[in-house]
């Protein structure tokens, strides 16, 4: 048998007669639609018009090209932090200062997801999160792209990196000074020495 509840429960709003006709809720949806109509829309037109998005925005990774050779010194910290497991790296043994190199590099893009922790924990800043973000594949072999596709002209990447370096360490220099050539095994503090300085300011 069943129960039938002739009173709203408790604490629950009771509707005038004004507001059972709805029409005030339908006049306040009209309003702001009238309102919306004769601003600037704020859509943009993609594909046509690309969005242009800040250096905070973390796309595809990608590998940073210094002087025509990848910054990477092949410690392997990117691939063991990845947690989909989607860097895959080999070292090879150069004549270069830096001793080591990737002799191959590959990110498998349909398992990255884009958090950024092969950026953080690169001590050469070699591989960082780029401004691209529309990428199209039309088969699962497409998606693996390799250290060809992945090096990028560093100049390209100057937004990113400065912002790394405003948000990494933004004390550096301030509280201590730092002698640079106790660090020369890191090609940024090497450039730096190079360039003749000595102590960070």
């Amino acid at each position: 048998m069943a129960v039938r509840i002739r009173t709203a429960p408790a604490g629950e709003r009771k509707l005038s007669w004004w507001d059972r006709l709805y029409f005030p809720a339908i006049l306040s949806g009209l309003r702001y639609t009238f309102q919306r109509l004769f601003k600037k829309p704020v859509t943009v037109q993609y594909p046509e018009e690309p969005i242009v998005l800040g250096p905070e925005f973390r796309g595809r990774p990608v590998l940073v090209a210094e002087n025509g050779r990848e910054r990477c010194v092949a410690c392997g910290l990117c691939a063991r932090v990845c947690p989909p497991f989607a860097i895959h790296m080999q070292a090879a043994e150069t004549d270069d200062p830096k001793e080591r190199y990737p002799a191959i590099f590959e990110i498998n893009m349909l398992r990255c997801i884009y958090c950024g922790l092969c950026e953080e924990v690169c001590p050469e800043e070699a591989i960082v999160m780029s401004p691209e973000y529309d990428i199209v594949f039309r088969s699962r072999e497409e998606a693996i792209f390799t250290k060809e596709k992945l090096l990028v002209e560093k100049k390209l990447l100057e937004p990113r990196l400065q912002w790394l370096q405003r948000m990494r360490n933004p004390q550096f220099g301030k509280y201590f000074r730092f002698r640079i050539g106790n660090n020369i095994h890191s090609l940024k503090a090497r450039s730096m020495v190079a360039q003749g300085e000595e102590v960070a300011s």
